[in-house]
């Protein structure tokens, strides 16, 4: 009986760890997508990886739709026996501090604007210090 009690302890754990990983690649991704662009200035290439990862977050951004990794998230979450949360990731860790109200559709559209602006603004004038 105790190692059960045990095995049941351990689970848990490694399941909210798990939840606690997805964040902090979800965190990663999120800052990637916004900020990705000044890796650029720096090494050229990663631009491959970048653009797609902007388009993606844009997308979800202006489809109002909720990343993946979200519901992984929640899903490892309630496996460790912690409570999950409605919405998505942004209104959870990032709008919630920023904004008192819950993510709307007109706020991801905004969200979505900032990221392919500040995106457009480190390429052209990546592309402009190429040029010169």
């Amino acid at each position: 009986m105790h190692h059960s009690l045990v095995f049941s302890t351990l689970s848990l754990v490694l399941y909210s760890l798990a939840a606690d990983v997805v964040v902090l690649l979800h965190l990663s991704f999120v800052l990637f997508v916004l900020l990705g662009g000044l890796f650029v200035l720096k090494w050229p290439r990663v631009m491959w990886l970048h653009l797609p990862a902007v388009a993606w977050g844009a997308f979800i951004e202006f489809s109002g739709w909720i990343c993946p990794l979200t519901p992984l998230e929640n899903w490892l979450r309630t496996q460790g026996e912690e409570a999950g949360y409605e919405g998505d990731f942004i209104v959870r860790y990032v709008v919630s501090i920023l904004y008192p109200e819950a993510l709307t559709h007109d706020i991801q559209l905004i969200l979505g604007v900032i990221v392919v602006a500040v995106n457009l603004g480190i390429y052209g004038w990546w592309w402009q210090s190429k040029r010169l």
